[in-house]
């Protein structure tokens, strides 16, 4: 593994810090290029107008030190609960309540119209956008036990 060509660190307030071709750009923020289908591939460290200050074309390729940091603050910007099952819709025509259970436990989402439906190409997964923003994985819908699944498909 070569050495990388820039420094990250954290300032007192517990921003990203990155010193790079001579240069120091307080509170970057890492966001990555495709975050469903290539989470490991193509990331940019992006100041706080949203200028891309450095380009890491693969995460794992970077030493451990500067990939806990990333790691660290992409934990705290990506919030995608996983639904692992649909336990309930309140009505079959949008806006819709649906309770799931996720990776981080039963909640409740509410489905705006079927368009908030997404399928994630090539792997088939699927992102959920519910009303107040909030994305919600369904990393395979084989794996969706079959109540879930009868479920979804009044959507698909």
């Amino acid at each position: 593994m070569t050495t990388p060509l820039f420094e990250l660190q954290r300032n007192t307030l517990g921003r990203l810090v990155l010193i790079h071709a001579g240069e120091r750009h307080d509170g970057v923020v890492p966001v990555r290029n495709f975050p469903m289908s290539a989470p490991e591939a193509g990331l940019s460290l992006v100041d706080g107008e949203g200028r891309e200050r450095l380009w890491i074309e693969r995460l794992d390729s970077l030493p451990a030190n500067l990939r806990r940091l990333i790691e660290e603050e992409l934990h705290h910007r990506e919030f995608t609960p996983s639904i692992r099952q649909i336990t309930a819709v309140s009505t079959f025509t949008t806006p819709s309540t649906w309770s799931v259970e996720t990776d981080r436990g039963p909640t409740r989402l509410v489905l705006k119209g079927e368009e908030d439906i997404r399928r994630l190409q090539p792997s088939g997964a699927l992102l959920i956008t519910d009303s107040q923003g909030i994305q919600f994985t369904i990393p395979s819908v084989a794996a969706l036990d079959r109540r879930s699944k009868r479920l979804l498909e009044r959507f698909l």
